[in-house]
């Protein structure tokens, strides 16, 4: 597979990135420290009505976590991005993002007068500050994934956050099958039972990849996989 490094830059801690990543590139995202959290949401870039699910993506594949041959899907059927590598194992698709009052009881008060550039950031005004760039605002918002991070769920119902789950150097390969606007930000993790305030950075970078076979792990994994990529592809016809 062409493994072509087209661009590459760090999202420094707790700042937010977006970028419109083309269908035959795939975005490698690095914990560059340990303990990374990075959240996510993608929408088709073409009609950013069609967005991801989190619903559709777990129950078509029967899955309460991220790894390598799982996809994320769109509330269309079609699929934004394949995990197509990943050194982790498991990412959070359920743990959701932190806003401005749980981070201020969490970790103090704090603004950008006081603090300047280490004022205290969290996850929905990050996402919120990327989406105004594309003309989206808070009607846009949907459900995100927080890759590097795990979340347990008890018998009761009871989530968990579990600490040390990414390693310095763990990565995640996410191959866009369609042109999919992505926004990240690099904000702790809602449930990190972390006291300080302490968000870790990471990299990011794009790559040109090949277009995915009919025997490829993301589009066999899953019967409906197979029924979604058909369905992406029709779509590009």
């Amino acid at each position: 597979m062409n493994q072509t490094v087209l661009w590459e830059e760090t999202i420094q801690p707790g700042a937010s990135w977006s970028h419109v990543l083309k269908r035959g590139t795939a975005l490698r995202v690095t914990d560059l420290e340990s303990g990374a959290n990075v959240g996510g949401i993608f929408y088709n870039f073409e009609c950013p009505t069609e967005r991801y699910n989190m619903p559709d993506t777990l129950k078509a594949q029967h899955i309460a976590r991220l790894t390598s041959g799982f996809v994320l899907y769109s509330d269309m059927g079609r699929i934004l991005l394949s995990v197509t590598a990943d050194t982790v194992g498991w990412h959070d698709p359920i743990g959701g993002t932190s806003n401005r009052k749980l981070v201020e009881a969490k970790y103090g008060p704090s603004s950008y007068q006081k603090d300047r550039n280490d004022y205290h950031k969290n996850g929905r005004d990050s996402f919120l500050v990327e989406l105004g760039k594309w003309g989206l605002g808070p009607r846009d918002l949907v459900a995100n994934v927080n890759l590097f991070s795990r979340v347990d769920v008890s018998d009761d119902g009871t989530m968990s956050f579990a600490p040390g789950n990414s390693k310095a150097g763990d990565s995640i390969d996410l191959r866009a099958e369609m042109n999919v606007l992505v926004i990240l930000n690099t904000c702790q993790h809602p449930l990190d039972p972390n006291p300080k305030y302490q968000p870790k950075p990471a990299q990011v970078s794009i790559r040109q990849v090949a277009t995915p076979a009919m025997d490829d792990l993301c589009r066999v994994s899953r019967p409906e996989n197979g029924r979604g990529f058909t369905l992406t592809e029709r779509y590009f016809m």
